[in-house]
């Protein structure tokens, strides 16, 4: 046993592979610092799903014409203009004073934001200022999720014990498909109890008013945690960043190859999630025919399924590997994307079986992200390089999906392109896999870029961390 250089309690000293088992922090923090990632997530993520449910109320109130739910969705991506320079401020921020602080202040204005999105005068009363208004609170909204996504998962990750790192993180996608399903919920609630008018008049702004308490939520239970163990260690051996802009400058000359390797992943990643999870009520009300409530219970019961599994496919990763997860993912995706979306096109049952099969092959990779990503760059530079690669592909490839589908499907008439789309972008992320580094059970400390041998993971180096956590008393 040894001491660790933050608490002063003992760890075991090596585990599968060699791998120390240092700065566990106690299963009761472990768990609180999940539920704070994962609640903020759902937040952030609320309002994702909340707005892409409410399209076509909020396309009649503030973009009201020919073009209405295409301009809707294409203010959907203004947010994600905004989010790479989220990731340039908050990422080197997050590595310069630690992740806590700057996850508080992003929760705070997501949550504001969303919130003041009801409070919006629309186009009738105000004219062109209605649009603009929501607008300007996209764009709020993009720039704090520039740094809450990559700060949160990084916060995870560097929480997480090392043999189980799949396990811990898949839960902030938990939060996630959880902030994409309540959003949904709710307003299927809404319209069941208020009805068409109702919800046109004055409903959909209730969805909005739902991201004030969670966003309190959120930042209570973040509240009671410290920074995480990597950092704190980081910070002890005085090898954290000079300043933010001498880590951007680190980030950007030394590191710029996980970074395009990264790139290549957050493509399919991002094309695939925002086709399926938020251009999918629109497309299945306007293109496919499929009643409002109906989609809605399609898209509900597909991302409950998928939340049921997330845990299971993070525990697996963590035994043989983020890889072999990945490779499943964006080779099944595109062998299958077409057939299903044929297969939507056929009425309400097809559209429930499609969505839900492309929905279990997106898992591997969704489920393994936090995993994933954070473990691709060393500790000084890991939030900074997490936020600005992750936000700067998101913004060019996820936030324009639903506008680009949409403008392609209504253009050439072509119902299948999301399908098409999804698959190019496949094609991408199988090239990147080719340089992608397997870090199943790896190390986070330090200022070297985590790499694992086949020894680090597994069911057998699962099991001697946890008991070397028991040895520990944790």
């Amino acid at each position: 046993m040894s001491t660790s250089a933050t608490s002063g309690e003992p760890v075991a000293e090596s585990g599968a592979g060699g791998t120390a088992f240092e700065d566990l922090p106690p299963r009761k923090t472990i768990r609180k610092a999940v539920a704070a990632s994962a609640m903020g997530n759902a937040t952030e993520w609320y309002d994702y799903g909340a707005y892409a449910v409410v399209a076509t109320y909020i396309g009649h109130h503030f973009f009201p014409g020919e073009h209405e739910t295409l301009l809707t969705l294409a203010t959907l991506a203004v947010s994600f203009i905004a989010r790479p320079f989220g990731g340039f401020f908050w990422g080197p921020l997050g590595d310069r004073l630690g992740r806590k602080g700057v996850l508080a202040m992003t929760i705070i204005m997501m949550s504001a934001a969303t919130f003041s999105i009801g409070l919006l005068p629309t186009a009738e009363t105000i004219g062109i200022g209605a649009p603009i208004l929501l607008i300007i609170l996209r764009l709020i909204q993009g720039f704090s999720t520039g740094g809450e996504y990559g700060g949160a998962a990084t916060f995870m990750a560097e929480y997480a014990p090392d043999k189980r790192r799949g396990l811990y993180g898949s839960f902030l996608e938990f939060g996630t498909l959880g902030g994409f399903a309540l959003g949904a919920g709710v307003v299927l609630v809404l319209q069941i109890v208020l009805g068409e008018s109702a919800m046109n008049d004055w409903g959909w702004r209730l969805p909005f008013f739902i991201a004030g308490p969670l966003g309190g939520i959120g930042l209570y239970l973040r509240s009671k945690l410290d920074e995480t163990p990597v950092y704190n260690d980081l910070e002890d051996a005085g090898e954290s960043e000079e300043s933010a802009t001498h880590g951007l400058r680190d980030l950007m000359v030394e590191y710029w190859k996980p970074m395009l390797t990264m790139a290549g992943l957050v493509i399919p990643l991002n094309v695939v999630n925002y086709t399926l999870l938020t251009y999918m009520p629109t497309y299945l009300q306007t293109k496919i025919g499929i009643g409002e409530n109906e989609s809605l219970v399609v898209i509900i019961v597909g991302e409950l399924i998928m939340m049921a599994l997330l845990p299971f496919a993070g525990h697996y990763s963590d035994i043989i590997g983020r890889r072999p997860m990945w490779w499943f993912s964006l080779i099944g995706l595109f062998v299958f994307a077409l057939p299903m979306y044929f297969l939507m096109g056929t009425g309400f049952v097809g559209a429930m079986v499609g969505f839900a099969v492309l929905g279990l092959l997106y898992i591997p990779q969704l489920s393994t992200i936090s995993a994933t990503f954070p473990a691709m760059f060393p500790a000084h530079v890991r939030f900074a390089g997490f936020a600005v690669t992750y936000n700067v592909f998101t913004a060019a490839f996820g936030g324009t999906a639903a506008s680009v589908n949409e403008a392609a499907v209504e253009g050439t008439g072509f119902l299948e392109f999301p399908a098409a789309y999804m698959m190019g972008a496949c094609v991408i992320g199988m090239i990147a896999m080719l340089f992608v580094k397997e870090t199943a059970g790896a190390s986070l400390h330090g200022k070297h870029i985590p790499e694992s041998e086949p020894e680090d993971y597994g069911s057998e180096a699962i099991a001697e961390e946890a008991e070397a956590m028991e040895a520990a008393g944790r």
